[in-house]
């Protein structure tokens, strides 16, 4: 009798310990959940201005967030409101008092940068953003109508030659650099690359024209999204072109030679 109340009395201990056990357990594992993430705020590109000057930033028609899958929000808001931002303050006190300031765009490209390579990055990094910026669109068509579909398909054979030329020409670009289509002097569509911020127009470009289309394949256009595949991000832009602007570009061109 005295062996069974003795075990009843260890079996109740034991009981009392392991409650005790579990109740610390408990407590050791009660932790606060984790707060939500904070959602981005974006601006409004209207509400970016260059400093006084002779050049202005082309105003975006459509927001930050509307080429969103093809290129997200926050690249977006970035590129135009950092880096073209200040390629437009930087041409801008360059060539203040000098005799550049109320010349074209163009005129500065042809003519001068060649003589100062602060002027060449400015100048390009300028004029390459705005039409990078141009030609995108938030409903843009898959391809292009009309006079410049007539165009590419006999300078490239079809369109799906030249997107393949110039999807290669942009994944083939080594650094930093621009993929263009460009008209040249004899009225002929061609793909060419710049390194930097250079440009068909400038002097002793190695495929001279008028460019009417632009990619730009720097690291900051796309690097928040697809990181170091660039090939996706060359992929996406072809459903973002506003091949109705591209177009009106390339008649001007053909205007000028």
């Amino acid at each position: 009798m005295k062996k069974a109340n003795w075990l009843f009395l260890c079996f109740s201990i034991l009981i009392a310990l392991q409650s005790c056990t579990n109740k610390k357990l408990t407590e050791v594992v009660e932790v606060p959940l984790p707060s939500a993430v904070e959602k981005v705020s974006l601006g409004s590109p209207d509400d970016v201005k260059a400093n006084e000057g002779t050049f202005e930033l082309n105003k975006l028609p459509y927001t930050y967030d509307a080429l969103s899958p093809s290129i997200d929000a926050r690249t977006m808001e970035l590129h135009y409101s950092k880096h073209y931002l200040a390629y437009a303050n930087s041409l801008n006190k360059g060539i203040k008092n000098t005799e550049l300031e109320g010349s074209t765009i163009e005129e500065i490209l042809s003519k001068s940068v060649a003589d100062s390579l602060n002027l060449r990055n400015n100048a390009g990094g300028y004029y390459n953003h705005s039409l990078f910026f141009d030609c995108l669109g938030s409903k843009a068509g898959v391809e292009p109508k009309d006079t410049l579909a007539i165009a590419i398909a006999k300078d490239f054979g079809s369109f799906e030659g030249f997107k393949n030329q110039f999807k290669n020409a942009a994944n083939k670009q080594f650094g930093s650099g621009w993929v263009w289509l460009i008209v040249d002097k004899t009225g002929k569509l061609q793909v060419t690359t710049t390194p930097n911020q250079d440009n068909p127009l400038m002097p002793r470009a190695l495929i001279p024209g008028t460019p009417i289309l632009a990619l730009d394949v720097w690291e900051h256009a796309y690097y928040l999204e697809y990181q170091n595949k660039r090939k996706n991000y060359i992929d996406a832009f072809f459903a973002i072109i506003n091949w109705k602007v591209v177009e009106e570009k390339y008649e001007e061109a053909l205007k000028k030679e």
